[in-house]
């Protein structure tokens, strides 16, 4: 680490997703800008605007014409949370970069404590959620259950794992050429290595508006970072086939040796069982081999990870 007297300093970049924010997007730049210009720090405030439904994008462009340290990117259509992350990384111009979400339920106060850890020297400075804030049980459940068996698949702790982070300039460009499309930014940042400090928050309510986060949408997040960052699931299939083969041995020599002692059963009982284990376990086998496949083929098009339509702003570095 570097001494106090060596203390770097730059430009920092807040990198902030958004989608159907229009509410959140004002209220964002006023508060974290209020806050890093009250601290002294070099910043700009970049939103991406993931292909909103609503005014989001207006309300940016209002949010730069009235904070010179505002910028904004917006997508052609809407390509999820993890484009828009990459997007802003790639976008921007700090020395450090902060990633957090729109709606303010990452406290804002706790930039400060990431970038001054990031002074003394440290390259990546992980936002790990002390409570998850106000969720149902059933969300919580399912969160808690994909990371855990996330972090044994991946030998990374990601319990407490958020994409509230600060990266430095080194670690951003490392993510930034990293070439997969279905990049998990939670999951990388945490590969990557470099020197890596914590710091601890509790989840916020939101600032305004309502979350676009549903069940489904959750589950099918979780699934397909699963399979970006893990092949946990493909041992699965090697599972069910030493699974089904075994329950295959044991029912075979039991018809055996019924079949010897001339006590062999009537009736296609036992070959219906066998016939709908085995196919049942087939078909979940496939399932995953396909969804396997699906993912390879969407990484070998080689279709760009976003498309940026439109930006604005731009005079963060005329301060």
């Amino acid at each position: 680490m570097d001494t106090p007297a060596q203390l770097r300093s730059g430009l920092l970049t807040v990198v902030l997703p958004a989608y159907n924010e229009e509410e959140s997007v004002p209220l964002a730049a006023e508060t974290i800008g209020g806050l890093l210009t009250q601290a002294g720090i070099r910043h700009e405030l970049l939103f991406v605007n993931d292909g909103s439904r609503d005014h989001t994008w207006r309300a940016i462009q209002e949010a730069a014409a009235r904070r010179p340290q505002v910028r904004g990117v917006r997508f052609s259509r809407n390509f999820g949370k993890e484009a828009a992350i990459f997007a802003g990384l790639a976008q921007a111009k700090g020395d450090c970069c902060v990633v957090l979400d729109c709606d303010l339920q990452h406290p804002p106060e706790k930039i400060l404590e990431m970038y001054r850890l990031w002074q003394q020297g440290y390259q990546i400075v992980e936002g790990v959620k002390v409570s998850r804030g106000q969720e149902s049980f059933l969300h919580t459940l399912a969160a808690k259950t994909f990371y855990r068996f996330l972090s044994g698949a991946t030998q990374i702790d990601m319990s407490r794992a958020s994409d509230f982070k600060l990266l430095d300039r080194r670690a951003v460009d490392v993510l930034v050429a990293m070439r997969e499309k279905n990049a998990f930014f939670r999951a990388l940042s945490a590969w990557i290595g470099f020197e890596t400090a914590q710091v601890e928050f509790e989840v916020q309510p939101r600032a305004a508006g309502r979350s676009e986060w549903s069940l489904r949408s959750l589950t099918r997040y979780a699934a397909t970072n699963l399979a970006a960052f893990s092949t946990a699931p493909l041992q699965v299939v090697t599972f069910l086939g030493v699974l089904v083969f075994l329950c295959s041995l044991v029912l075979g020599v039991h018809s055996l040796w019924q079949k010897i002692n001339g006590q062999a059963l009537e009736g296609f009982t036992t070959v219906i069982l066998l016939l709908l284990l085995i196919g049942s376990a087939l078909m979940v086998c496939l399932g995953i081999l396909g969804y396997y496949i699906a993912k390879i083929y969407e990484e070998i098009k080689d279709r760009p990870r976003y498309i940026v339509e439109d930006q604005c702003g731009g005079k963060a570095d005329e301060r």
